[in-house]
């Protein structure tokens, strides 16, 4: 029998460029998505950071690690929608074990 729920993580890069009160709307909205579809754990800020490489023109970002569970077909959407909005360089979804 398939499990009902999963345990995930999906990291986020925001960018810098967009300002500390829209980079913290950001967290707060995907963090209002991912308790929609699921059970939000826990949003921890490691705040920011110097990138490995330059994104776009840019050296730094906002960093933050949602951890959740939800349905198995949620976090492709979140993934989706992650790749879509504005002010995001990166963001990375995996199961957690």
């Amino acid at each position: 029998m398939a499990k009902l729920h999963e345990n995930y993580e999906a990291a986020v890069v925001f960018s810098m460029k967009q300002g500390e009160e829209a980079i913290k709307a950001s967290i707060e909205k995907f963090a209002a998505l991912i308790s929609r579809h699921g059970t939000l754990e826990s949003t921890d800020e490691w705040g920011k950071r110097t990138l490995a490489y330059e994104i776009d023109d840019e050296t730094e970002g906002y960093y933050v690690l949602y951890t959740f569970n939800s349905d198995p077909s949620f976090p492709a959407e979140l993934e989706r929608r992650l790749k879509i909005a504005d002010g995001i360089l990166r963001s990375l979804v995996v199961t957690r074990v």
